[in-house]
């Protein structure tokens, strides 16, 4: 499966439009994570337990997005954009969407 950011596949031409799929996953905080984390914090620096955190979420979302293009039919899915939100405190949705698409080699 091809995934871009941008609205073509260089070397190939959008042969079919399959539609909009999307994929998300909600993480909620963990104690041990965030005694972790604010102890980092008061020395300053990349908080890595949330790094991995937000990477694990990141791929679940993907796969699922994925998974749904495939259901479609696609071989690609063009402007794939990334979108989060927080939810009630503590817990955050990570949302990635797209358009699927069939490809064919460009003439």
């Amino acid at each position: 499966m091809i995934l871009v950011t941008c609205d073509d596949v260089p070397g190939r031409r959008i042969r079919r439009t399959c539609g909009l799929v999307r994929g998300s996953a909600v993480r909620a905080r963990s104690l041990p994570r965030d005694i972790m984390a604010l102890l980092r914090m008061l020395v300053g620096g990349e908080i890595p337990e949330y790094t991995k955190a937000m990477a694990e979420t990141r791929e679940q979302a993907l796969d699922r997005m994925v998974d749904q293009a495939r259901e479609l039919g696609a071989d690609a899915v063009v402007a794939v954009r990334f979108v989060s939100a927080e939810l009630i405190g503590g817990a955050a949705e990570l949302t990635v969407y797209g358009t699927a698409v069939v490809l064919e080699p460009d003439r």
